[in-house]
């Protein structure tokens, strides 16, 4: 038998070019990349919010710009002009005009104004033929979509609001959103809270709630981040002045005492 050959001793393996090892974090390699245990970072610096405590929570510092945040709420009317006003301030400073689409009612101006928004700076825009009744709530007007879509595309608007419906087609909620990755401002749309379980392309969706007089509770349902076990408490700009909210709290405090008189002069003798 032929003796084995002397193996070649194997050539030791090159260095790692410095340039091209992979960074420790994967969310240095790009925006999109997050860790569940930590906050997204977005592309760019989110706007803030007014309140420092819900700044803390929303990934980038602020509210998403160029992306859809979903206002889930029981009815409308529970703060959440609100607790958008600061922000929506803050667009209009910078001599940029906010759009409102299908409000479910009139605004304010008097109230608008003490929020510090400017109405010259203010777009609201209706359906042509809006839905009336029940079919208001499920139904969206093809031409509310069509002018929202559109305006995100524009680039001359600076913040929008919206009040959707319940049912809107997914797919028209994924346009949405691509159209807002092409705007670069704050985007907010006001839907039902009985949605919180389906399925949404919001990357950021909130779940409001009153907790008192002038208190909102704010649940932070999905972000870009762990989720947060306790809802926040955020106080927010009082509707009455002074002596008028002193006169609510009276008028509350004295309708007990109301009732139970009516209950005790109804009851059989």
């Amino acid at each position: 038998m032929a003796p084995t050959p002397p193996r070649a001793a194997s050539a030791p393996l090159p260095a790692p070019t410095p340039g091209l090892l992979l960074p420790a974090a994967p969310e240095t390699l790009h925006p999109a990349l997050w860790r569940a245990h930590q906050l997204g970072r977005p592309a760019g610096a989110g706007l803030p919010s007014g309140f420092a405590a819900l700044d803390a929570q929303l990934p980038g510092g602020g509210w998403p710009q160029g992306a859809l945040t979903e206002l889930l709420l029981p009815h409308e009317g529970l703060g959440e002009l609100r607790l958008l006003a600061p922000a929506l301030a803050a667009v209009q400073a910078q001599q940029r005009c906010v759009m409102c689409f299908d409000p479910p009612a009139s605004p304010c101006a008097w109230a608008l104004s003490a929020l510090g928004l400017d109405l010259q700076q203010l777009v609201l825009l209706r359906a042509r033929q809006p839905l009336k009744g029940p079919a208001r709530s499920r139904l969206p007007a093809p031409d509310v979509l069509w002018a929202l879509e559109q305006a995100l595309k524009s680039g001359h608007v600076g913040a929008v609001l919206a009040w959707l419906p319940a049912r809107l087609p997914a797919d028209a909620l994924r346009r949405l959103q691509m159209a807002a990755q092409a705007h670069d401002g704050p985007v907010f749309l006001v839907r039902d809270v009985a949605l919180r379980h389906q399925p949404s392309a919001a990357p950021l969706r909130l779940v409001l709630a009153c907790a008192g007089a002038d208190q909102l509770r704010v649940a932070l349902l999905k972000r870009r981040g762990p989720p947060l076990a306790q809802p926040l408490v955020l106080a927010l700009p009082p509707v009455l002045s002074g002596p008028a909210a002193a006169r609510a709290q009276r008028a509350l405090a004295l309708r007990p005492a109301a009732q139970a008189g009516a209950a005790a002069a109804a009851s059989p003798r």
